[in-house]
């Protein structure tokens, strides 16, 4: 016997029911990627995206490895010069072995305007700045460049005078070639020759162009009008139907004796899909067939000016993406970093609620955050939570009918459990198992080169003192 007047707490909760909640998973983000696509449903498994005939046009970078401590080019990938893609491979290999490794210091002059451009440069690892005198002496900045990008082809191999001035904003590491190199290699190959002759003396047409239209304006009397019609790319590109997959396994025992409040297959379906989900936004931002930042035409990606990503940075993306732009995408320390930029000049970005969640904007467009972008040296965080090397961020267009950025998932398909993901029983086993093959099936197409751009080399780690 004890002394107690009452029953006790512990004893009577044997007889109270808990309040339960569903099973709770932290991975879960709300992938406003997946939101925010406008979903093409296809009745075949196959997206073809046709197009205009195009020049061709390479991804604008000359890649390089290191060799003994040494970055050397990659001789394969000198085809993104116009008049060598279609030279042999031992031509390319000794013009790569031609490529001296030059070092320089943040503001340091590159190449000076009016000066004769001798040298082809091609940036290992840095940023530099493109500037040129105004017509009226003013200075004015062209363009950022940074890791694999060259320049001044043209004057290069023109042999003519630097068109602008290149100062470097970081430290960092170049390759150079003499234009000797250059006509040496095309005085003892015929081929590299006349594809030389040819760009020289080309008709200016811009490298990823489309085909002109043969019109007439403004014309008084009767002309012969010109004839014309719109050329077709012959193969254009085709998207196929990818998937993420696994089985779930429910015991039996499980599901028939502690079903009661709770599904218990129906929560393990629940979070299984919620973890499919995340992978495929994962893949649709970084998958390297279809991904959205691999799929970034040359001309739309954007460096950084200082590194911080800044109001003048966001604005050159619009500029790129000036037509009917929906959204930007950026890892959320990115989207810190981008208001705390705005904080210092006193341009705080307005806030806007989309999707029942209130987002920054900018110039009306807002930011979506993602953790699935991510970040250069391999890794999203160090360990402690803080982010490490660099970053993206990206700038879409959407829709079908604006020739933007779609989703693709299949119109129906057979144990349909939500759109494009199938829960297909596989039957128990002996011990009592019952396997369910879980597939979710997608896609992303990027339908004209300028309804994404890319801002580059995003460095999320600078703060400042408002004191």
């Amino acid at each position: 016997m004890t002394d107690r007047l009452s029953l006790s707490p512990d004893a009577a909760r044997q007889l109270a029911t808990a309040t339960k909640t569903a099973p709770q998973m932290r991975g879960t983000t709300p992938r406003y990627l997946m939101r925010a696509l406008p979903w093409v449903d296809l009745k075949s498994g196959v997206y073809r995206v046709n197009r205009r005939r195009t020049f061709v046009l390479g991804d604008d970078r000359i890649t390089t490895h290191t060799d003994s401590g040494s970055p050397r080019v990659v001789p394969g990938d000198l085809r993104e010069l116009p008049y060598l893609r279609d030279a042999d491979e031992s031509c390319l290999t000794e013009l790569a072995d031609a490529f001296t490794e030059v070092s320089f210091e943040a503001g340091q002059v590159l190449a000076q305007e009016g000066d004769p451009a001798d040298r082809l440069w091609i940036i290992v690892q840095g940023r530099a700045e493109k500037r040129v005198t105004g017509r009226y002496g003013e200075e004015q900045l062209i363009e950022v460049i940074g890791d694999g990008q060259f320049f001044d082809l043209g004057a290069w191999t023109r042999e003519q005078n630097s068109p602008y001035r290149v100062q470097a904003l970081t430290p960092g590491t170049a390759l150079c070639a003499e234009r000797g190199a250059l006509a040496s290699l095309a005085g003892r190959d015929e081929r590299v020759q006349s594809s030389l002759t040819a760009y020289v003396s080309g008709n200016g047409v811009r490298p990823g162009s489309e085909v002109p239209v043969d019109l007439a304006a403004g014309h008084i009397g009767e002309p012969d009008l010109p004839a014309t019609y719109v050329d077709y790319e012959d193969a254009p590109r085709e998207y196929h139907m990818t998937l993420a997959q696994t089985v779930l396994r429910v015991h039996t025992r499980v599901h028939d004796v502690y079903s009661g409040d709770v599904d218990q297959t129906r929560q393990q379906a629940l979070l299984t899909i919620e973890a499919l989900r995340e992978r495929q936004e994962s893949a649709l931002l970084n998958h390297p067939e279809f991904g959205l930042f691999h799929s970034v035409a040359p001309g739309q990606r954007v460096q950084t000016r200082t590194g911080s990503p800044t109001p003048d940075d966001l604005d050159e993306l619009l500029a790129k993406v000036w037509k009917q732009p929906s959204y930007f995408l950026a890892h959320p320390k990115a989207i810190a970093a981008f208001g705390r930029e705005c904080t210092r000049r006193g341009v705080p970005p307005v806030t806007d609620s989309r999707f029942g969640s209130p987002l920054l904007t900018w110039r009306g467009v807002p930011l979506l955050p993602s953790d699935k972008v991510p970040f250069s040296n391999g890794a999203g965080s160090n360990g402690s939570g803080a982010a490490v090397g660099t970053t993206e961020i990206l700038l879409m267009r959407m829709g079908e009918a604006d020739r933007g950025v779609v989703g693709l998932r299949p119109a129906e398909v057979a144990d349909e459990a939500e759109p494009g993901l199938s829960m297909r029983n596989m039957g128990t086993d002996r011990k009592g198992i019952t396997s369910y093959l879980m597939t979710a099936y997608f896609n992303t197409a990027v339908l004209v080169e300028d309804a994404i751009a890319v801002l580059q080399n995003v460095e999320v780690n600078n703060y400042h003192d408002y004191s």
